[in-house]
């Protein structure tokens, strides 16, 4: 849990640097080549209080670093640190953990409980695809993973929710939630 908050606090700090018009314009312009303050605020038509203010966010966040020269500071942009932010913070395995302790099916309950009768009937079958979806996916956990059902059967579960079984048959099929075939439904799981 602790790294999960220090790697969000690392996200938020990196994106917020960047989240920046005159920020992107520093880094695009350290890019290129190190500069001073004073060289960075002529170039963006800024005081030099601005610039320092946005460059002390980009370091910050590990993005420039100065190193003196003379009297003055001299940015360089950080560009293997910046790579290297960017691969670990962006990667796709780390990415959810910046919503862990969320309630990623919060939505499909509430739509589950606006179109369900007390005796878990649906009053109807929603015509937006979002809150058809999020029905569809509580049907199918009634769908046992592995098991073959009949025409029959799979009618049995459906008619639990809704009358018309063909329609819900259908959508889960089309879903590539169901397959059918040789008069047999089974659930398919990734």
């Amino acid at each position: 849990m602790e790294s999960n908050v220090t790697a969000l606090t690392e996200l938020l700090t990196f994106f917020k640097a960047l989240a920046d018009e005159n920020r992107l314009k520093i880094v695009g312009l350290l890019a290129q080549r190190e500069l001073s303050t004073e060289q960075l605020a002529a170039s963006l038509n800024l005081t030099s209080g601005t610039v320092t203010h946005h460059l002390n966010k980009l370091a910050e966040a590990g993005l420039v670093r100065a190193h003196a020269e003379s009297y003055y500071s001299i940015y360089a942009l950080q560009t293997k640190a910046l790579h290297a932010m960017a691969k670990r913070l962006l990667a796709e395995e780390s990415l959810p953990d910046a919503a862990s302790g969320l309630d990623v099916d919060a939505y499909d309950r509430r739509v589950v409980a606006d179109f369900s009768r007390r005796d878990g009937r649906l009053k109807g079958i929603p015509a937006q695809r979002k809150k058809r979806e999020a029905i569809l996916r509580r049907i199918l956990v009634e769908f046992q993973p592995g098991k073959r059902y009949t025409e029959k059967q799979a009618n049995a579960i459906l008619e639990r929710f809704h009358q018309d079984t063909a329609t819900l048959r259908r959508e889960l099929i089309g879903y590539g939630w169901l397959q059918r075939g040789g008069g047999v439904y089974w659930r398919v799981d990734e």
